[in-house]
């Protein structure tokens, strides 16, 4: 992978990173309510509760969205690139972004997959999920 590096120990977003690492990808789920905290976040709006578990799901969505990025922002992203809103199969009300190298012919409902990006840091590796055209 090229471009940023994510902070993976953060305490709302490190068990992310840890399903990464394992080639999983997960959501935060309320043990209250059951509720889905997506974006993850330590408490759960529908019930109070500060509970809460990270949960695998499928790593395989659909594109919900796309744009092509055409004018450079930062030296770690060439353009062009392709921004995706990727929903997932199993869990609809979560959508990720992802990108793609370049400008490839992306449709909405296009079925996508998961994989993962180990990238050499300072303090060892970081798995970074990303999403390729199934």
């Amino acid at each position: 992978m090229t471009g940023l590096v994510p902070v993976d120990g953060d305490l709302d977003t490190g068990g992310f990173f840890e399903a990464a690492r394992r080639g999983e990808l997960a959501v935060r789920r309320c043990n209250g309510c059951d509720a889905l905290l997506h974006l993850p976040r330590a408490y759960c709006k529908r019930c109070g509760s500060w509970d809460g578990r990270w949960e695998t799901v499928a790593g395989t969505g659909t594109v919900y969205s796309w744009s092509v990025v055409e004018h450079q922002v930062h030296p770690a992203y060439p353009v062009p690139y392709t921004i995706l809103l990727v929903q997932l199969d199993d869990e609809p009300a979560a959508r990720f972004v992802g990108h793609l190298d370049g400008s490839p012919d992306v449709s909405i409902g296009q079925p996508v997959e998961a994989w993962f990006d180990r990238v050499d840091t300072v303090d060892g590796d970081t798995v970074v999920p990303r999403w390729r055209l199934a």
